[in-house]
């Protein structure tokens, strides 16, 4: 990560789990934010059209504006129109989780 605080992310492909599902885990870094939100979109759309189980793990985000909320919940409906996929997001911080709760939002994300 930058100076900045900028966006970045890491892809792991681990083992398929209990239900035989391919899991990916996408590990988010810095600051998502109207200028990366887009990014995350279009790195996140290719794995849930390929089914599986992917985590989104937003453990070392600093800061998320509104955009990046919206990139959130914009892929989390995605998978549930697919249906092919398990979207799961883990290690929200208090910030994101204080943002979710602030927009009613936390148990859209959570389930």
């Amino acid at each position: 990560m930058g100076a900045d605080g900028s966006f970045r992310y890491e892809i792991e492909n681990l083992p398929a789990d209990e239900h035989g599902n391919k899991v990916t885990v996408l590990k988010c870094h810095g600051r998502l934010i109207s200028e990366n939100a887009a990014e995350l979109k279009e790195i996140v759309k290719p794995l849930l059209s390929a089914g599986g189980r992917t985590v989104i793990d937003l453990g070392d985000l600093n800061y998320m504006d509104s955009s990046g909320l919206g990139a959130l919940i914009g892929l989390k409906m995605s998978a549930v129109k697919q249906g092919l996929c398990i979207l799961e997001f883990v290690n929200m911080t208090p910030r994101v989780m204080e943002l979710l709760r602030i927009s009613n939002l936390s148990k859209v994300l959570s389930s």
